[in-house]
């Protein structure tokens, strides 16, 4: 019996001894870990593990005093700057004490092996002063280094228009850069690439743009078009040779037909072919060849008009066989667009023929402006604007009735004068008209009835 005892009393032991050695060291490590970080654990990517509260700061102090910060930018550019250069500090952080603080000592077992990653503010300080100046200096700042950054384009090839691609450059958005910068110290970051971090500034399109596309498209249908213009006989041909001279982009990268260019083209066709005012060769009555310039009667191209619809033409991308629109024209489409329908006037010999289809059918001696009083009638190519019967010319201190009124330059026409008694001569140069054509009443009876508006009446000296 007393043997069994004993025994038993020997098994107890070492349990008891056992147990009071796991209490000794848990109460150890309840003691440890009160003022040590459990195992497993990272602040701020520092291992904190079996670390007290000051050794953490002086961990983190020494991140700090230590740090630097790499850029990398386009081209192999490249920059660093360190902690010194702007006099970064670490501030003693309340925050890492507030994290041993709340560990639980007392639940160590699972406390010790739960990994635990805590990021918290970095307390900090440096000279913002010093920063600015220091990223100012860097290469991606160097004006002579910098290439700034160009849209793609559209370039004529004299077949057609290829994409010329964009220039991505290398210039850094400052603000973005010194964004990037801070935002790196305050997290730790040791290095900004200004790619990613979008730093640059960079071409608006580029030759995979939807817009840069689209344009390309549409400019080459332009240059399918050829116009081919029939003026008069003559032929002039708008194809891609000017057509890409007319062609442009606006902001949005739209393509656009350049109005003013067109225009510009317009009004040298006009010059070319337009005959009003124009000096023109003559053969007089009396067979003598003379040079008459001035007057209004001729082809006029209708050059808003026609401006307007040469640009919906190259619109349409097709080959087109056109006349321009007129603003005037003539019955006649030669070099010499008079023909042989006419009134002649010639004012230094005082006589008038109105010849038709080449025959004279009547002619007479008038009265033209009064040369004394600065009334002369002005020479020129005039066409006929219409006639009126009975009317009654009226003036500055005058009115006249006249049977048969014929104006062909604004108030300036021809008409039957009755209070004449005589035509021709020098009467014109003291006693003359205020600037029309003084006809007997036959002359003008006989040209009222058989001329038609739009007849050229040619004044001459």
């Amino acid at each position: 019996m007393s043997k069994r005892r004993a025994k038993g009393k020997n098994h107890i032991r070492p349990s008891v001894i056992g147990l009071l050695g796991i209490l000794i060291l848990y109460v150890c490590m309840v003691l440890y870990f009160r003022n040590h970080f459990y195992f497993r654990t990272t602040i701020n990517g520092i291992k904190a593990s079996g670390k007290t509260v000051e050794e953490v700061n002086k961990a983190m102090e020494s991140g700090v005093k230590n740090y630097a910060l790499q850029l990398e930018g386009r081209d192999g550019a490249k920059e660093r700057i360190s902690a010194k250069d702007f006099n970064l500090k670490y501030n003693t952080n309340n925050e890492i004490k507030r994290l041993k603080d709340a560990q639980n000592p007392f639940n160590l077992f699972k406390g010790i092996f739960a990994k635990k990653e805590h990021e918290i503010p970095r307390t900090i300080s440096y000279d913002e002063k010093l920063l600015t100046q220091h990223i100012d200096k860097m290469v991606f700042f160097n004006e002579g280094k910098i290439t700034n950054p160009k849209n793609a384009s559209l370039k004529y090839t004299g077949k057609d228009y290829e994409i010329v691609p964009e220039i991505m450059g290398n210039k850094v958005k400052k603000d973005t850069l010194y964004k990037e910068i801070k935002n790196a110290i305050i997290k730790d970051k040791k290095i900004i690439n200004l790619e990613e971090s979008s730093c640059y500034e960079n071409p608006k399109y580029t030759s995979k743009s939807k817009e840069v596309i689209e344009a390309q498209k549409t400019m080459n249908k332009y240059l399918q078009s050829e116009i081919t213009y029939d003026i008069r006989g003559n032929k002039e041909v708008v194809n891609a040779s000017k057509i890409s001279n007319w062609l442009k982009t606006d902001e949005k990268f739209n393509p656009y037909i350049d109005k003013e260019n067109v225009r510009a083209y317009m009004d040298n066709l006009a010059y070319t072919y337009n005959t009003i005012g124009k000096t023109r060769d003559f053969v007089t009555a009396t067979g003598k060849h003379i040079k008459v310039g001035g007057g209004s009667y001729g082809w006029a191209i209708d050059r808003p008009k026609e401006t307007e619809n040469l640009v919906q033409a190259i619109k349409e991308g097709k080959a087109v066989n056109k006349k321009p629109s007129y603003a005037q024209t003539t019955p006649y489409t030669s070099g010499d667009d008079i023909g042989n329908t006419y009134v002649e006037i010639d004012l230094t010999k005082q006589h008038l023929w109105f010849f038709k289809n080449g025959n004279v059918v009547i002619d007479g001696s008038i009265v033209t402006g009064n040369v004394s009083a600065n009334y002369a009638t002005p020479e020129g190519v005039y066409k006929l604007d219409y006639k009126e019967r009975n009317a009654v010319l009226r003036g500055e201190g005058y009115a006249a009735p006249v049977d048969y009124w014929m104006p062909f330059n604004g108030g300036i026409g021809m008409h039957d004068a009755s209070w004449r008694k005589e035509f021709g001569g020098t009467i014109y140069q003291n006693g003359g008209s205020h600037g029309c054509v003084n006809c007997s009443h036959a002359l003008a009876q006989t040209i009222f009835e058989t001329i038609e508006p739009g007849t050229p009446v040619i004044c001459h000296k």
